[in-house]
């Protein structure tokens, strides 16, 4: 539900190469990628093992579609051209359902819905910040929300993990008034973060409630707007080749029937303490 994978200059060659890989199939097997570094929607445990909540949602609905799945690591900036060029038939990786990002590749239905945010230093003058929330659909409240953080955040340094859509926020509303600095991976900022090196972060509130329960999370605070809407997407989905239409289909029932016998609830509230499981 976060993040803008570097796909503009990519995404011709990329749909082009996909097209041999456009002939429709008897699924038997389907191979999905993530990126095993977002936890609690996926990471590795101390084996190096797959782990999180995407990766026991992968397998439920695998089962449910009656197809073998192997799921594989992938750096999150090459994604969505190595599902393109047929690396992997799906992506399931925190991934949010954008505009830009269904320019070169569909998506299922939504599996959860979280707001973007900002974290910071429990002692930062910034945690004074007062939570609300804003949909970006709404320019009223867009605009206020912005002209009250714009004072605040001039002249800190924010960071967000690389192509992603909390970074494509700051770029659009933020420019110019904040530092912006990137990172590999969303445990990197936290890092600069405790350390004192950024002054805030702004990345998917469902992975920053999980960042704040870790040891050494403590020092951190969610604060001010929850953002949702417009350019941060309708919630994360899987992500698919616009030629496999049959898949696309397998995967919308599969997590339909997970969400109405409540199993996605119950892995939701397993691995994120709450349900952020979409309303419909």
């Amino acid at each position: 539900m976060r993040r803008l994978p570097r796909i503009i200059a990519l995404a011709a060659a990329a749909t082009l190469a996909a097209m041999p890989f456009a002939q429709a199939k008897d699924w038997k097997k389907v191979t999905i990628a993530t990126e095993g570094a977002f936890m609690p929607y996926n990471g590795h445990d101390a084996s190096g093992k797959l782990i999180g909540f995407e990766i026991d949602l992968a397998n439920d609905l695998c089962a449910r579609m009656k197809v073998t799945c192997e799921i594989v690591a992938q750096d999150w900036d090459g994604i969505i051209p190595g599902l393109n060029a047929g690396k992997y038939d799906a992506i399931m990786a925190g991934m949010s359902i954008t505009p830009k990002r269904m320019e070169v590749i569909n998506f299922s239905r939504s599996y959860t819905q979280s707001p973007t945010s900002l974290a910071v230093l429990s002692d930062s003058k910034l945690a004074a910040l007062p939570v609300s929330r804003v949909s970006l659909d709404d320019k009223a409240a867009t605009d206020a929300a912005i002209a009250a953080l714009t004072p605040m955040l001039k002249g800190k340094i924010v960071g967000a993990q690389v192509s992603t859509i909390q970074a494509d926020m700051l770029k659009t509303y933020f420019s110019g008034v904040a530092e912006l600095r990137t990172y590999k991976t969303s445990e990197e900022h936290d890092l600069d973060l405790t350390a004192g090196r950024v002054d805030a972060v702004l990345d998917s509130s469902s992975y920053l409630i999980a960042a704040i329960a870790k040891p050494g999370g403590e020092k951190m605070k969610m604060v001010g707007p929850l953002f949702t809407g417009g350019l941060l997407g309708k919630g994360t989905g899987v992500g698919l080749r616009k030629a496999d239409t049959e898949l696309q289909a397998m995967f919308d029932k599969a997590i339909a029937e997970a969400m109405a016998d409540g199993s996605m609830k119950k892995l939701a509230i397993q691995w994120f303490k709450t349900d952020v499981t979409p309303a419909n």
